[in-house]
């Protein structure tokens, strides 16, 4: 008898979200107004730094301003020198992302204020029961039983627009590698399919923020500002759960997955802005790649340009073209006579595409997968070009 290989195991770092009981809120509500002090304070004095009166100004490393900021834990009420250190260090970076001398200041108090942040360091977070002890304070959360054999790795207490208060931290685990059932898939991207693949699977637009706008507005018109919040963070919810539960059929399923590369920040500038937020094709996107990435598969994204109005079966691009024709779901090739589903022609387009060895310039299509455009006509030269010449 052959033996089955045995799976791949491999670790990877995951984060836990877990949402913490409402009788730590006023605790972590303190800290976070804390952490604001320690964050502006950073900022200002990276900006005097890379500003000063006269000189030459210096941008400021972790290591600098930790140094100047060394003792100032004795100073606060909650939070420690690990989480100091981390705000200095979660500052830097942030300033070197954006490329300025300084960020937005938090704020503690008032209308604008910044929803709660406090970050700490792996040594400084302890699990103790059903609990987690953190700067001397005892924070019970929901499924503690999740942080059960796993190693804690740095994180922060993060709260939402509602008000409630998660705990968020990063933890090791260890990761099953198989071969999957299937080779390769394609996948195209729209709104009235939020995603369709070249073997006929789709996932149907949820409308998760549509089908609640009227109740949103309704809210808002009451000043039920908490009520209007609550109701954007189901829509949000039922959003990624359908999109957790599509992409982790998708990873189980297929070995290749190739997806177009639709820009969802473009169209955001359109008249399709709603539809296209609410689809989440970025968060499709980014959860097919690290998903892919824990599980051992290979994620693609090409381009899809005239994936829609070519022929899968011979490369004719007779298909529907312009937002006119974006009403024809089924039509017929003119060159071969197949006839196609507009979205599933599309994903076995892309599948093509994510098949061909990319070239040299970048991620164009190759000739064999989609045929090339008409010649433009030759112009005729203009009087200055006929005066130069003469």
């Amino acid at each position: 008898m052959t033996k089955k290989p045995t799976p791949e195991v491999s670790h990877c770092v995951r984060t836990l979200r877990l949402k913490v009981m409402a009788e730590g809120y006023a605790w972590l509500n303190g800290a976070a107004a804390e952490v604001n002090q320690v964050w502006n304070w950073a900022n200002a004095t990276a900006l005097k730094a890379a500003r000063p009166f006269a000189g030459a100004g210096k941008w400021l490393s972790a290591y600098d301003l930790d140094t100047l900021s060394a003792g100032a834990a004795a100073e606060f009420e909650y939070i420690g020198s690990g989480t100091i250190q981390r705000v200095n260090a979660e500052f830097v970076t942030r300033r070197r992302q954006f490329k300025k001398a300084k960020l937005r200041w938090r704020v503690s108090r008032g209308a604008r204020r910044s929803l709660g942040w406090v970050l700490f360091k792996a040594a400084q977070i302890k699990r103790k029961g059903r609990c987690v002890r953190f700067a001397g304070k005892t924070l019970r959360v929901f499924e503690a039983q999740r942080l059960e054999g796993v190693v804690c790795k740095s994180g922060c207490f993060a709260q939402d627009a509602v008000g409630d208060w998660w705990l968020s931290v990063a933890v090791e685990v260890a990761v099953e590698r198989s071969m999957a059932a299937k080779s390769a898939v394609g996948i195209d991207l729209g709104l009235k399919t939020t995603a369709a693949t070249s073997d006929g699977q789709r996932l149907e637009a949820g409308r998760f923020y549509r089908s609640l706008e009227p109740q949103i507005a309704q809210a808002q018109r009451r000043a039920h500002r908490r009520q209007a919040k609550r109701l954007h963070r189901t829509a949000a919810r039922r959003r990624s759960d359908a999109l957790h539960r599509f992409s982790r059929q998708l990873i189980d399923t297929y070995q290749t997955i190739v997806v177009g590369d639709v820009s969802s920040a473009r169209l955001t500038k359109t008249r399709m802005a709603k539809s296209v937020l609410d689809a989440g094709w970025g968060m499709l996107k980014a959860q097919l790649q690290y998903k892919g990435q824990q599980a051992g598969r290979c994620v693609q994204i090409v381009n899809e340009r005239d994936t829609t109005r070519t022929c899968s079966s011979c490369g004719a691009r007779t298909g529907p073209t312009g937002l006119d024709m974006l009403a024809v779901r089924v039509w017929m090739c003119s060159g071969c006579g197949d006839t196609h589903d507009r979205d599933v022609n599309a994903a076995k387009n892309i599948l093509l595409a994510g098949r061909c060895p990319p070239s040299v310039s970048g991620n164009e299509s190759l000739p064999s997968v989609i045929a090339p455009r008409r010649a433009p006509r030759p112009r005729k030269a203009g009087i200055r070009s006929r005066t130069a010449a003469a």
